[in-house]
């Protein structure tokens, strides 16, 4: 049924054309920004691009002014200008375009357009409005011409994120380069690059070589999933890392782009690489070695002096290089166990006045803090570094939902929003089994652009405190660059609308039809985008007697829609879809988009629906379920002829956080029972574990039940995921018992935690 439950830019050349099912009938133009702009308004005409088009800047123009007018000549270029001259004139009645600086505009980041027949005007309170209008400017462009317009813009939010984790699989300067490309043109303007982890370290830190030397490398790599059981190692040397010249021609090459960029040194966890270079950081005596699997690991930084003496040592190395106000400081994940068994750790507990370990967590993390103050920088951590007191000037990024974000705003602490629900970019986009393996979740475009970075627990005081957002690239299963473009586009087009435009322009509608366009734009500048844009979307509905209705729909208007019901993939001559399906019987439903006139190749839906003997009966459970995986219809989902599938389905799914799935059946009538199915998950990186036990029994009456099966912890292991248990019964009622894991033993993610326990589909036969 499933086996990996758990599975996130150079040339700019912007030349489209006129025919798009989204222009505007009356110019023959279409105004498909991303993202959206503040206001737009229609003129009559055009501004037609040749090569006496010229540029003119202010006479008072400075360095970075010239480089933005140097960048828009480059673009045209691109573009199909031959020539593209740079002037010096504060008016001319030449043809061309005019940049200037008008510090009347509100907006620190805004700008105005304005394209007329003879002249193109932008102008910006700052240089780096010129930057983003030059951005919108380009995706205007439709064979050499730019329709006229009025266009007046500023960001809704200070802070528009992205990240890069390079630790886990490094990636080349080039490719970097690359990556900041493209969040300049989608109006991000802060790129988290990650550079240290339990996989490797990925920063020149001149002062202590053995970082270069050992722990930039690992002696092997996971092959395949964290859960597939038993687990596999490539064989092969892993490493890598940047150079400071590297580094600082990043940095440089981000500056021209209007881009600040966060370097995040972890700590106190996260930290096994580091340990293993110099292993007298550690609370015991090692040896370590970079870790070459995933997870979380029991092995910290211990703090003591010389472990503080070696993060400052780094730090001030790191600050040296980056000239960011924000250093990530990481702070999330740090097991304490560790901490619980040293001597010394024990004894700073008590010298401190500290509670428990996580005030000690806090208080390692507060020492850093000052050292980062008193450098004129501010730290950024995740959102456990509330935990045990806040450091008193630390911004803080919420990843585990939002409510580390809103504790941390109604203490008037500055926010930055990234939930793993909508904003990370290692989780699937697609139900689809042929998608690439990934970590786990389900974060579809949809989910994206539906992500609202304000929650409504605020106050509209409390509102100011949210700097804004950031979508996070983690690269556990993500080996290759192209390989990072499909996972980032198009979820990092609709993550720019959300923290660029404002609210209440936001249309999902509107924007699909603007990203078929800019999609064009990305095939231009060679991005492996995931084309699911294009994929089938399906609207399920249960009827009372257990069938389905599976109601079909696209996005793109020129895709019709076929399916089959026989398992076989659908082509041109299959059936075609014109209204709701209905299922009454056991089927495989697969249904995909098929382009009116091109061959292009989308991927399928599929939907495997089995009749059994309880779908469409009742059900109760007798604890609920986490209302972060509640299913699709509460316990009704467990019986509804539906599993959970290869790729994470989380509408299919029960969660249990630490707690059992006790659940009744009633089929109405006495059946004979020959076989009980209950698919499970194992994930033990994620914390979810098989059950401990199973028991089945039967009740003719619904009061008095008899045990009919008792699995118990062997023999659901040697069972696995899927389990089967063959019974002879006459009953009306069964009670399927799943019994949670319980509480997970030392030396594994999650430690001393109770275990999560999902569950997808029983089936009675």
């Amino acid at each position: 049924m499933k086996s990996n439950l758990f599975f996130i830019l150079l040339l700019l050349c912007i030349s489209m054309g006129c025919s798009d099912p989204t222009s505007d009938t009356t110019t023959g133009f279409h105004y498909d920004i991303i993202p959206q702009v503040q206001e737009l308004e229609k003129q009559e005409g055009h501004f037609k691009l040749d090569d006496i088009t010229k540029i003119f800047i202010q006479p008072d123009v400075n360095e970075i002014r010239s480089f933005v007018a140097k960048q828009l000549s480059d673009y045209l270029k691109a573009a199909g200008v031959e020539k593209c001259p740079v002037n010096v004139a504060q008016n001319s009645t030449s043809k061309g375009i005019f940049l200037s600086i008008n510090p009347n505009i509100e907006a620190r980041e805004g700008y105005n357009l304005t394209v007329s027949r003879d002249k193109i005007e932008l102008e910006a309170k700052q240089p780096k409005g010129l930057f983003y209008g030059i951005q919108t400017l380009r995706q205007l462009i439709q064979n050499g011409k730019i329709p006229a317009v009025a266009i007046k813009d500023a960001p809704r939010f200070p802070y528009r994120g992205m990240h890069l984790d390079v630790c886990r699989h490094f990636f080349p300067v080039e490719f970097v380069k690359k990556y900041i490309d493209q969040l300049a043109f989608h109006k991000i303007n802060n790129f988290h690059w990650h550079l240290t982890e339990d996989q490797g370290w990925r920063i020149e830190i001149k002062q202590y070589p053995k970082l270069q030397s050992i722990a930039s490398k690992r002696k092997e790599t996971l092959i395949g999933h964290y859960s597939d059981q038993p687990q596999r190692y490539d064989g092969k040397e892993y490493g890598g890392y940047y150079t400071q010249e590297e580094v600082k021609e990043v940095i440089q090459y981000a500056k021209e782009r209007f881009i600040n960029i966060i370097p995040e040194i972890e700590m106190p966890g996260h930290s096994l690489a580091a340990l293993s270079a110099y292993p007298e950081l550690a609370c015991t005596e090692g040896p370590f070695e970079a870790a070459t699997k995933w997870g979380i690991f029991e092995d910290v930084y211990c703090p003591k002096e010389e472990t503080f003496t070696f993060l400052e040592n780094v730090l001030q190395e790191v600050m040296d290089l980056f000239p960011s106000k924000y250093i990530h400081i990481g702070g999330d994940e740090c097991p304490k166990k560790r901490w619980e068994e040293s001597a010394f750790c024990q004894q700073l507990i008590k010298k401190e006045g500290l509670k428990d370990e996580h005030e000690l967590q806090s208080y390692f993390i507060q020492r850093i803090e000052k050292f980062v103050n008193s450098k004129g920088r501010i730290i950024i951590g995740w959102d456990e570094i509330l935990e045990g007191g806040l450091a008193p000037n630390a911004v803080v990024m919420s990843w585990r939902g939002m409510k580390g974000g809103i504790a941390a705003a109604k203490e008037k602490h500055q926010v930055i929003m990234s939930p793993t629900t909508h904003c990370y970019f290692d989780y699937y986009q697609s139900k689809s089994e042929d998608e690439p393996i990934a970590i786990g979740g389900f974060t579809p475009l949809e989910k994206v652009y539906e992500f609202e970075p304000i929650p409504d627990e605020l106050t509209p005081d409390e509102h100011q405190y949210i700097l804004g957002a950031q979508a996070n690239l983690w690269t556990e299963y993500i080996p290759t660059p192209e390989h990072a473009e499909y996972m980032v586009f198009p979820r990092l087009c609709a993550l720019s609308e959300v923290i660029w435009s404002p609210k209440e322009k936001r249309s999902w509608d509107d924007f699909t039809k603007r990203l078929n366009t800019h999609l064009k734009r990305l095939d231009e500048m060679n991005i492996n985008y995931a084309k699911h844009l294009f994929d089938v979307k399906a609207d399920i509905k249960n009827e009372e007697n257990g069938n389905l209705k599976i109601g079909l729909s696209k996005n793109a208007a020129d895709y019709d829609i076929y399916y089959t019901l026989d398992g076989n993939e659908p082509t041109s001559n299959s059936t075609k879809y014109t209204a709701p399906i209905p299922l009454d019987k056991s089927s495989t439903l697969i249904a995909k988009t098929i382009h009116k006139t091109k061959d292009v190749n989308t991927n399928p839906f599929n939907l495997s629906f089995q009749k059994h003997l309880a779908v469409g009966k009742k059900i109760s459970i007798a604890e609920a379920a986490s209302d972060r995986y509640p299913g699709l219809q509460n316990a009704t989902t467990l019986i509804n002829g539906m599993d959970g599938g290869a790729t994470f389905n989380a509408e299919q799914w029960l969660g249990f956080d630490g707690g059992n799935c006790h659940a009744t059946i009633d089929l109405g009538e006495e059946k004979a029972i020959s076989n009980v199915q209950i698919g499970t998950f194992k994930g033990n990186d994620a914390w979810i574990y098989l059950p401990s036990a199973i028991r089945v029994l039967a009740s003719s009456d619904g009061k008095s039940f008899k045990e009919v099966k008792n699995l118990d912890r062997a023999a659901i292991e040697s069972a696995g995921e899927d389990i089967a248990i063959a019974m002879n019964t006459n009953s009306q009622f069964l009670k399927v018992e799943i019994d949670n894991f319980g509480e997970i033993p030392a030396g594994k993610a999650g430690a001393g935690h109770k275990a999560w326990l999902f569950v997808d589909e029983i089936i009675v036969e």
